[in-house]
């Protein structure tokens, strides 16, 4: 190849009806180019590719070695751009490709399953993939491009929207996790002040903010650490062990196991909201599941047990 560059689709097809129709006369009236037109279209590929695409016959044209090399990789190619703009038309209109979701880790227990489960009935044709991760990271992948949609929260640094689009979604409350054997798990509601001689059993890093120090601070004390876990749901078993006590999103409450009791704190209780975040020029079908995941959170409430 001498000048790749001249090998651009309009020339590839231009090429390709010639080879198919066996004639430069019936290309152009195909294309609604002139025979003269389409004559030095093909000499300046022959040029740019070194030498004859076709021999030229009595009546017609047919393809050279080269030519047919040439035309294989044309089909190819072609047929690839065709079916590249069928998948971002189908994108574009809601109708097919991929909607590629970021959530955070508790989001996912709930919110975000039961969201992409009803859409995926209403839009199988769509593949979805999802991408777990902090808040920080999630905006930072849509920001780049590397996400449709995302699930993010404002916390614990609250949120920095700038460059993207946010839809409110919920308030996701705080509610504390007690053994079932617990002095206040037979009531209604509890007090994070009388909670202040516990022991909680926390994931976050020490010396990392959260919501429980905050809350604890604002009722007058400082709450007692105990034992710390990489994972949050781990901490499910330590507080059934009745080695302390812990704190738990409501989206999360669902993956409670049975033997503990939630319950919701009276008085200053500790919340975050939580968004849906979308690109400034958001897809059909990331609209479409930002209006569905504000369905779910409507249609779905968790009651401590």
């Amino acid at each position: 190849m001498r000048d790749l560059n001249a090998l651009d689709p309009g020339a590839l097809r231009l090429f390709h009806e010639v080879a198919a129709s066996g004639s430069f006369t019936a290309a152009a009236e195909l294309l609604g180019y002139t025979q003269s037109a389409v004559s030095r279209r093909v000499a300046a590929l022959e040029r740019a590719t070194g030498g004859p695409l076709f021999e030229r016959l009595p009546r017609g044209v047919r393809l050279t070695p080269a030519g047919q090399v040439l035309h294989r990789h044309a089909v190819a190619v072609l047929d690839r751009l065709e079916r590249a703009g069928e998948e971002l038309a189908a994108i574009h209109t809601g109708r097919g490709g991929t909607l590629r979701v970021g959530a955070f880790a508790t989001a996912n227990v709930d919110l975000v399953p039961g969201t992409l489960k009803r859409f995926a009935e209403r839009r199988p044709d769509v593949e979805l993939r999802l991408i777990e991760g902090l808040t920080s990271r999630l905006m930072d992948r849509l920001r780049g491009g590397a996400l449709d949609v995302a699930v993010i929260s404002d916390y614990p640094a609250g949120l920095s929207a700038e460059g993207v689009r946010t839809v409110p979604l919920r308030e996701d409350r705080l509610l504390v996790a007690l053994p079932g054997g617990h002095r206040l798990a037979a009531e209604a509601d509890v007090d994070l002040r009388d909670l202040a001689g516990e022991t909680w059993i926390e994931a976050a890093p020490r010396g990392q903010p959260t919501l429980l120090v905050t809350a604890c601070a604002a009722a007058g004390f400082t709450p007692r650490s105990g034992l710390r876990v990489a994972e949050w749901t781990g901490k499910f078993g330590f507080v059934a062990a009745g080695l302390g006590v812990t704190l738990v999103p409501e989206l999360a409450a669902r993956a409670v196991p049975r033997d503990l009791v939630l319950r919701p704190l009276r008085g200053l209780a500790p919340a975050r909201k939580v968004y849906a975040a979308l690109p400034e020029a958001p897809l059909p079908a990331a609209l479409e599941l930002v209006e569905m995941l504000g369905e779910w959170t409507m249609c779905t409430t968790v009651s401590p047990t």
